[in-house]
This record gives structure tokens, C-alpha cells and sequence, in this order.
């Protein structure tokens, strides 16, 4: 793969690129603080915006690696979410997606704009040859948007998974460059 770090992204209604110390508040705001957004994720619910803060300036940091991939999804200048490369296996091609959007932006196709574009970069620019992602199963928006993103649904493993619920199951979807 080739890897040259975080470069801005535009589609039609969004602008991907990378986070700032300076968006902890709309952060803390929009997503972050808010568990109906982070109820099906591996982090917890912030508690105050200086954990968004924290969190922000280790990302900062990770940008001088040309292998972090990590953006800021904005729409009409609003910070609504975030979309990353969470793990990837070099020797495989492989990368692994994370994605949340603030419930102020749900059901208006930006997670599912935002993953398109991220795959899009990843098997044009980067090489990738699969990209997936997983899920609690009881995540149906998650699942929706992989879906309609064109990944398939490969499996489900059964109490492999562990988010702010507890133990679930996992669904494991991905999408091949040659598909």
C-alpha cells in the first residue's frame, strides 16, 4: 500500500479532513458526550470536552505518520462525525473502518457518503485490496451503511465483540478492490 497520511477529501455535501485540537467542543458537542451515538462503540462516552480535547491532540500528533488515517467529516461547516483507518495488515492490503456520526446528522446519508469516499481513496490512491468493517449486531444504522456502501455481510461471530453494551455479537463486513 501506499501510505502518504491524511489528505482533505470532498464529495457532494461533505469536506473530509483532518481534526484539530480546536474542534474538542463540537467534538464533545455533536458525538462524543452523547450515548445514543457511542452506545454501539469501543470508547466510552466523554465526560467533559477536555477528554475530546485529549483525545484530539493524540490524533494531531499521529498525523506526522504517513499511516494514520484518520478525518473530521464536515457538512455545510458543521463538524458532524468521524471516519477512520482503526487497524490495518500491511502484508494483506487490509484496513479496517470506524465511523460515528452525531445523531443530530442521522438519516441523511453522510456515513454512508463518508465510508464511499474514504473506500473510494483507499483502493485508488492507497491500494488497498479489502476493505472491512465490523459491528455489534444489534447496530442496524451500522449495518445499513456498510450495506448500501457495497460491502457484504461475511460473517457473524457469535459473543466476539465487546462495546458499551457489553459482550455481543459481531458482523463482519468487507468490500475487495476487485468488486
Amino acid at each position: 500500500m501506499k501510505l502518504s497520511g491524511t489528505p482533505v477529501l470532498r464529495t457532494e455535501h461533505l469536506t473530509l479532513r483532518r481534526f484539530t485540537v480546536d474542534d474538542a467542543p463540537a467534538m464533545f458537542l455533536g458525538w462524543a458526550s452523547d450515548f445514543q451515538v457511542t452506545k454501539y462503540l469501543l470508547w466510552p462516552t466523554h465526560q467533559c470536552v477536555e477528554e475530546s480535547r485529549n483525545i484530539l491532540k493524540k490524533w494531531v500528533r499521529e498525523y506526522a505518520r504517513n499511516d494514520s488515517l484518520r478525518w473530521a467529516i464536515e457538512r455545510d461547516a458543521s463538524l458532524v462525525g468521524s471516519i477512520a483507518v482503526v487497524e490495518m495488515d500491511k502484508p494483506l492490503d487490509e484496513v479496517r473502518l470506524g465511523f460515528c456520526v452525531g445523531r443530530a446528522w442521522w438519516n441523511h446519508g453522510i456515513a454512508t457518503e463518508a465510508v464511499l469516499s474514504v473506500m473510494s481513496f483507499l483502493f485508488d490512491d492507497v491500494g488497498a485490496n479489502r476493505v472491512e468493517a465490523s459491528c455489534d449486531s444489534r447496530n442496524l444504522a451500522a449495518r445499513s451503511v456498510l450495506e448500501k456502501s457495497g460491502m457484504r455481510l461475511e460473517g457473524l461471530l457469535r459473543s466476539a465483540h465487546y462495546d458499551n453494551f457489553g459482550r455481543c455479537d459481531r458482523c463482519i463486513y468487507a468490500r475487495l478492490a476487485n468488486n
